[in-house]
């Protein structure tokens, strides 16, 4: 079943060549996520198995079809070969697959269901998975059945497919390996017995949002007895509101930033870098790679012409060809910046008699909780971080989180307050100690408005000056300050590595329309406590400064 593959010998490495001499238009994801596989293959972190490249690519172009307009067989652009190497040819050791999770994002018009279809019909004849299970997964059968009957429509037109492949009621059958495919719909709880080879996620980006979540962490979570098991999501830019097409982008924007610890997961996110350039056509490449090809640039001119004398249509026309969504969630800080901001341990000692600014955040009353103060000295921020949580909690929350908890107790970072439930006065008692034993006077406190009443009225009572925060949108102006302050190396943290991690799960999700943006995770079961705390008190300084601006100098001290 295999065909004569092109002379180049690595499609990867190629396709960034292409890309660093200007052959190929591609946006910084695009050229950092290829950047990132010649590293790894220098390194030595994985290979390249040129045999199982050229397999994969030959297979496609050699058996599968176009469904729509015409039905002669598939030429790979050198974006598709490239991104099929690296799902195929990159492997551990042993020669076992690497990746296991793909996340391909592409404007219209680009291929993206021949594509799916095409890897669906390579694994399903020769990814040598014997009792292969390949899922087509949409919230609805029908729209499931956009890359289930593009792949019967390659097999009908390849004799020698069709007579491997049995169609039934409910699935496709290939005897020979005793694989299956088959259409699912939303039901994470009949999904549940299921043990995919490869599951196709077409148009996540219009997935509902606690749904879809639910139904990709199912079949994520079915993947550890599989060898080398595939999830395969393929999309366009959308609409839908906290849903896996955020969780994806924040997960995938984190990695391709350096900031994750995850291997197995490969992003290749085609969209444009500027959004002021949304209707220069050199631009529009990056987020369309088959322009020229399966999109014509009089079409896209033609659209452009229609966004252009609308604000629904130019909205319409920056998700779906430029992958801009109205309201995308991508990562925030880099690891290079926080580190920048880490060093030496902070001593209170070394601050006596300082001003400063406050934050709380008191989301969870069962979970971490989180304090910092914020001294301003010789033109640096010191941040003093401090967490708490419930004594019953730590073995609970180490195991979920896959943090050193306890670790981090002995180093004095986090405190466990309470049993089951953080003990609020334990907040207090820290901003009380600030003032009696250090003499660190805190200028505004700023608290999560949903916090603790009675902690906010004590607090006052204390002579405290409380000031609520609301974490929306409203948080643009602090965001971008932080976020330039922790560029510039102006913030010092320490050796606060628990804060470090908050910093490091906080995405930003942004409303392109409106040019604001706030704080999310990158993972819904991600913490950012501390670095909510921060942003509470960075708050009440930027709304405030006008006042106490100078006390907070803390010059001669």
């Amino acid at each position: 079943m295999t065909r004569p593959d092109s002379v180049i010998d690595n499609w990867i490495l190629e396709y960034l060549r292409m890309i660093r001499a200007g052959e190929a238009a591609a946006g910084r994801w695009v050229r950092t996520i290829y950047e990132m596989l010649e590293t790894g293959l220098e390194a030595g972190t994985y290979r390249f198995d040129e045999r199982k490249a050229r397999r994969a690519i030959a297979f496609i172009e050699g058996f599968c079809h176009h469904c729509k307009g015409r039905s002669d067989r598939l030429t790979l652009e050198p974006w598709q070969k490239a991104a099929v190497s690296a799902i195929f040819g990159i492997v551990d050791w042993d020669g076992v697959r690497w990746f296991r999770e793909i996340v391909i994002v592409v404007a219209r018009k680009n291929g993206k269901t021949l594509l799916a279809t095409a890897i669906a019909a390579y694994c399903l004849y020769l990814d040598g998975e014997y009792g292969g299970e390949i899922y087509c997964l949409a919230p609805k059968l029908e729209q499931a059945d956009l890359v289930y009957s593009s792949l019967w429509q390659t097999i009908q037109a390849e004799p020698e497919l069709l007579s491997l492949t049995k169609r039934r009621r409910m699935d496709y059958y290939v005897a020979s390996t005793n694989s299956t495919v088959k259409k699912i719909a939303f039901n994470a709880k009949k999904s549940d017995g299921f043990n995919p080879s490869l599951t196709i996620c077409d148009e996540i980006a219009a997935w509902p949002g606690e749904p879809g979540l639910r139904q990709y962490e199912v079949m994520t979570s079915a993947l550890g007895s599989r060898r080398q098991p595939l999830v395969l999501s393929i999309s366009t830019a959308g609409y839908i509101e906290g849903g896996i097409y955020d969780e994806l982008m924040a997960r995938c924007t984190r990695l391709l930033m350096g900031d994750s610890r995850e291997t197995r997961l490969l992003p290749i996110l085609y969209m444009i870098d500027d959004p002021a350039k949304w209707d220069d056509l050199e631009e529009l490449r990056k987020a369309s790679p088959n322009l020229g090809v399966s999109l014509s640039e009089e079409y896209l001119r033609e659209q452009i012409a229609i966004a252009a004398g609308s604000l629904a249509r130019k909205s319409e026309f920056l998700t779906r060809f430029c992958n801009i969504k109205q309201n995308a969630t991508t990562a925030w800080l880099s690891t290079e910046a926080v580190e920048k901001c880490s060093g030496e341990a902070l001593d209170l000692r070394d601050f006596r008699n300082c001003y400063c600014v406050g934050g709380i955040d008191l989301s969870r009353t069962t979970d971490l909780t989180a304090a910092c103060a914020v001294i301003e000295k010789d033109g640096r921020l010191y941040v003093f971080a401090r967490f708490w949580l419930p004594a019953g909690k730590l073995e609970e929350a180490t195991a979920r989180d896959n943090l050193p908890y306890g670790v981090y107790v002995q180093r004095g970072l986090l405190y466990l307050s309470g049993e089951n439930f953080v003990d609020y006065h334990d907040c207090l008692a820290w901003f009380r100690s600030l003032v009696r034993d250090y003499g660190v006077l805190p200028l505004k406190v700023g608290y999560d408005r949903y916090s603790a009443q009675y902690l906010v009225q004590e607090m006052k009572q204390d002579g405290f000056h409380m000031d609520d925060v609301y974490q929306g949108y409203n948080l643009t102006p602090v965001i971008s300050e932080v976020e330039g302050l922790m560029g510039d190396g102006k913030f010092q943290i320490g050796q606060n590595d628990l804060l470090k991690i908050h910093l490091l799960n906080t995405a930003v999700k942004i409303d392109a329309e409106q040019e604001k943006m706030k704080p999310v995770k990158i993972g819904k079961n991600d913490h950012i406590d501390g670095c909510a705390a921060l942003l509470d008190a960075m708050t009440v300084r930027q709304k405030w400064h006008g006042e106490i601006g100078g006390q907070l100098r803390n010059a001669g001290k």
